[in-house]
């Protein structure tokens, strides 16, 4: 109770301290800044859009100095401060653009204030023979805390999902069976449209059709405003909506030859009142491919060895129904509603033949195996938000309600026969439970001097959920699955977090700054109904952040950033009892597990020449108490996987990004990552400390032929990584899309070939004391899909965020 009336006090001061500034604004208006300033809004002359961190670089018409620099805001705005009386011109420039000069700026104590008013940018364009290129939007942008992946540029993931995309992505990398990883991490946080996701990350990221999505935001080290959890960072999904007044829409259909298809559709409707929406998709992905498995095992100096061999199958569908309504009340006053009601599906299927022999035996058993995992589930989303506008540039204050549910069932078994197709044993776990959060945010943004911000605010995280498993075991005798109520739980979980933060930003010349703190209070409950058990936490956490950036001559930019974050456990990793999940792998949670705490710096540098453009960040992050899945013999051929606190790891690396126009119709694009990894700590009581260096790389080349035809291909390696208790092996894989407008702007056909040469492959080997495993699996390819995409009333995407509905999912404790 006392740590619920700390939290309330500093809730109380920071909303004191907004409410004094807010009260001294009028001070701060009324004070005028020495020397001129010199303002405008940057636009793009064809699509009369904003365009954001454009180049406004000023110079003296004396010796063509510079004088400053500034790039423009998300509004397209600019401003540039404390200009000494003189005269001057301004240059204006973006990538793919037209630079744009404009002369004769005079500064004079009598002629303070200038406002440049409405520039226009105008896209280059060059005809050479048959081939016509009109520049667009860069695959890849920069701001002061995120990378933006603009979708629309990436051909060979148009017929996919937004893991389709992030195969491409800087910072993020993706294994043959679509798991996604953000800096090497598995653990971050999936936001869409601002908001997170109910879903565990991976399922949201597959849900979402590509062909919905405007741009990827990658977060590697979030500000303070944002939620601290997830190792790694934030990727935000930014969907696509329409700007235009009355009924605009998007059809979508994708399809294959192998079990693949699935479309969406959106219908928007705007006038200067309201703009409503209405989308919905389904998508079904099936991969098949062939595995191996080796094991040995050791106990009271007997060797057992347990190899497999066969194939497997792997279905995804996801389906949902999006609706929304924004209203602009007044010219200050906004209010949207969404709701989202979405349903997921997953099946995983194997046929093995096993083969099992103890060292020295001359005979070895044979038989076979099936597994099947069915995992389905619906959730139900409602979400309102309220924006304020005060009076004055960039004074705000937004309110954001959500609610969300989610149904969860899962059913596995796992049957073993001998001579054909008599059942010797088997398993059956069934999984259920609902869930539910509800969300509450404030937000207050307040201007400070001529570029200053600050930005207070407070969140409540509710959620609840109950968790029931089922085993049930094969009786040979009678031929049935018996319930088995030592593997049978029910298990009932709180968890709220009550959380204020405070942020201070702006810029000052060509330096801009950044600098917050997050404090968190959490309470969490875990009851194990049937063994009558209770485990909790009562904490206060804080998450510090800072960025920096700064402008240098020529387009040079440098930006540094610190950020710390958690990771919280899951649900089932708390989970004190053991679960089989197939005749050889128990499964145990570990209800002392305490959160990982991340320490996250970066230092970037970020150049344009021209068109082309160079970046390099270096990143360096610790992981203090490393969770790790681990595993421990449990038995002859049986293993123990359970989760542990390991110690500490180590990253340190290099990402660099080349994006270069060597022609006009052809655009490279380079990312590589070179790092250095290393994880110390103990387990089991022996020290097993290793490190490694690793790199990936990808190559994306894009070439434009006449009007309506790109072509593209993406060639990517993922080197090998090292956990704890073993490695994960590299590979390689090539993909290339041909995009052809049969309408040009209206109807437009895809065709993708994914891994060409069927060289993705995962491969890993895990050792501990007394056994070894090794496995692999290699998908059937390559895979072609074919996508139909159709537009009418000049559909396209804004570049601001909209504020319909989310999805939601599992719950981290």
């Amino acid at each position: 109770m006392k740590r619920q009336n700390a939290a309330l006090l500093i809730i109380i001061i920071i909303l004191m301290t907004t409410i004094a500034f807010a009260q001294d604004r009028q001070g701060v208006r009324g004070h005028r800044s020495v020397g001129g300033s010199i303002t405008g809004h940057v636009y793009d002359s064809a699509q009369k859009t904003p365009i954001e961190y454009a180049t406004v670089i000023l110079f003296s018409q004396n010796d063509s100095t510079q004088i400053g620099g500034i790039s423009t805001d998300q509004d397209g705005d600019f401003s540039l401060d404390r200009i000494k009386p003189g005269r001057y011109y301004l240059k204006i420039n973006f990538l793919s653009y037209e630079a744009t000069t404009i002369d004769t700026i005079s500064v004079s104590p009598g002629n303070r204030e200038i406002n440049l008013g409405e520039i226009s940018l105008t896209q280059a364009a060059l005809v050479v023979e048959d081939i016509q290129v009109t520049a667009e939007r860069p695959t890849f942008g920069y701001k002061i805390d995120r990378k933006v992946i603009n979708v629309s540029q990436l051909q060979t993931a148009i017929s996919g999902t937004a893991v389709d995309i992030l195969e491409n992505a800087p910072s993020v990398s993706v294994d043959i069976e679509g798991n996604v990883k953000l800096r090497g991490s598995a653990n971050f946080t999936v936001l869409i449209d601002g908001r997170p996701s109910i879903l565990d990350a991976n399922d949201a990221l597959e849900q979402i059709p590509a062909s919905t999505i405007d741009n990827i935001e990658i977060i590697t080290n979030p500000s303070a405003k944002y939620d601290p959890d997830g190792t790694s960072g934030i990727i935000n999904v930014v969907t696509k909506k329409d700007e235009l007044k009355g009924i605009s829409g998007m059809i979508n259909s994708s399809g294959s030859f192998d079990d693949k298809y699935g479309g969406d559709i959106l219908l928007s409707y705007r006038n200067s009142f309201y703009n409503a929406f209405l989308r919905l998709d389904y998508n079904k992905r099936s991969f098949t491919g062939s595995s191996i498995e080796e094991n040995q095992t050791a106990i009271n100096d007997t060797i057992s060895y347990a190899n497999s061999t066969g194939n497997s199958t792997r279905d995804r569908t996801g389906y949902g129904i999006r609706s929304g309504i924004n209203l602009n009340i007044t010219s200050t006053d906004n209010l949207s509603f969404g709701i989202r009601y979405g349903g997921r599906g997953g099946k995983r299927e194997s046929v093995l033949d096993h083969e099992e022999w103890h060292e020295g035996d001359l005979q070895h058993e044979l038989y076979s195996s099936c597994n099947e995992s069915e995992q389905s589930g619906n959730f139900y989303v409602f979400n309102m938000d309220y924006l304020h506008k005060f009076p004055g540039k960039n004074q705000e204050l937004s309110s954001q309600f959500i609610f969300s549910l989610r149904d969860m069932e899962e059913d596995q078994i796992s049957e073993i026969f001998t001579n054909g197709s008599v059942i010797s044993s088997g398993q059956q776990t069934t999984e259920e439970g609902p869930s539910k959060r509800w969300r509450i945010k404030l937000d207050y943004l307040m201007p400070l001097g001529e570029s200053g911000k600050l930005e207070s605010g407070y969140q409540s995280r509710l959620g609840s959920s109950e968790d029931i498993t089922k085993q049930y075991e094969y009786n040979d005798s009678t031929g049935d699955y018996e319930f088995f109520p030592d593997y049978s739980h029910t298990t009932e979980y709180v968890r709220n977090i009550h959380s204020v933060y405070t942020m201070l930003g702006g810029e000052t010349g060509n330096f801009g700054y950044q600098a917050g703190i997050r404090g968190e209070y959490t309470y969490r409950d875990i009851n194990i109904l049937d063994d009558n058990k209770s485990f909790n936490i009562d904490r206060w956490d804080y998450f510090p952040s800072f960025h920096v950036s700064y402008q240098l001559k020529n387009n040079n930019q440098v930006i540094a950033s610190y950020a710390r974050k958690i990771k919280r456990s899951r649900g089932w990793w708390l989970e004190p009892f053991e679960f089989r999940r197939d005749a050889y792998n128990i499964q145990k949670g570990n209800p002392d597990l305490k959160p990982e705490y991340i320490d996250s710096y970066e230092l970037g540098y970020q150049r344009t020449l021209g068109e082309n453009m160079f970046s390099v960040e270096a990143y360096y992050r610790i992981t203090h108490n490393k969770v790790e899945f681990v595993r421990s013999v449990y038995d002859e051929n049986i293993t123990l996987n359970t989760v542990e606190n390991v110690g500490a790891d180590y990253s340190l690396g290099t990402e660099i990004m080349v994006n270069l126009l060597p022609f006009r119709f052809w655009d490279i694009n380079l990312i590589g990552d070179l790092y250095h990894y290393r994880v110390e700590g103990e387990l089991y009581g022996e020290d097993f400390s290793t490190d490694n260096n690793t790199w990936q790389m990808r190559i994306n080349n894009t070439w434009t032929i006449g009007r309506k035809t790109r072509l593209q291909t993406n060639s990517r390696y993922n080197g090998k990584s090292i956990s704890a208790q073993g490695t994960r092996g590299g590979y390689f894989s090539m993909n290339a899309a041909v995009k052809y407008d049969l309408i040009y702007r209206a109807l437009t056909a895809t065709l993708l070939v994914n891994d060409i040469f069927g060289t993705t492959k995962r491969e890993n080997t895990t050792e501990g004391d007394n056994f070894i495993r090794y496995s692999s699996f290699v998908r059937d390819s390559p895979i072609v899909m074919f996508n139909l995409s159709y537009t009418f009333n000049n559909f396209k995407a804004e570049r601001d965020q909209d504020r319909d509905g989310e999805d939601y999912g599992e719950d981290d404790f």
